[in-house]
């Protein structure tokens, strides 16, 4: 299948979940989520969850990462929609964050991070079984992913889908992918 077929047809999915059936998920991603090996991660970049669209609850995990693992220095992004690149910020707390003009909340005055980041967690709206994900087409993740070298994991709310069938040598391949069932591995 194509991406712009799997990206309309994962989006209808997702947007035909009951708030409960949502809010279940998202809590299973938790549950397995807390199952990674967080010791040698110092800095660790997540996606802030685009809520009208059903988009994983990161919040949850941002909440248990604080709790549990206080140490680990949580960035998130800001967009550039004019030249399609993300910064990293600190995350400040839900305080410090703003919706966009495409709704997509940001830091408003967390500090700008350049240094090392040693995993990123991606949003997706499906991903393959090859290790590949279909975004919303934009190519930020594909970008930003380009220039480092951390531990790359999705996050799904559904299966992986057999193949995407348009992967081209821009898509970056996830290391992981959490589903509410697993971690699978590529």
């Amino acid at each position: 299948m194509l991406k712009a077929e799997i990206r309309k047809q994962a989006l209808k999915e997702r947007l035909l979940l009951s708030d409960t059936a949502y809010e279940s998920l998202s809590e299973a991603l938790l549950n397995e989520f807390k199952s990674l090996d967080f010791s040698q991660i110092k800095t660790l970049h997540i996606f802030l969850p685009i809520t009208e669209k059903k988009e994983p609850n990161t919040f949850l995990l941002i909440e248990w990462l604080n709790k549990n693992h206080p140490e680990i220095k949580i960035i998130v992004p800001k967009a550039d929609f004019e030249t399609a690149l993300m910064t990293n910020h600190e995350y400040l707390g839900a305080g410090d964050l703003r919706k966009n003009l495409y709704n997509i909340l940001e830091p408003q005055k967390g500090n700008l991070h350049e240094g090392e980041v040693d995993l990123v967690v991606i949003p997706l709206l499906a991903f393959d079984k090859q290790g590949y994900r279909v975004g919303y087409g934009k190519g930020f993740y594909d970008r930003f992913l380009q220039d480092i070298n951390a531990q790359k994991i999705g996050l799904s709310l559904s299966p992986a889908i057999e193949k995407i069938d348009d992967v081209n040598e821009h898509d970056i391949r996830l290391d992981f992918c959490i589903t509410p069932t697993e971690i699978i591995k590529f």
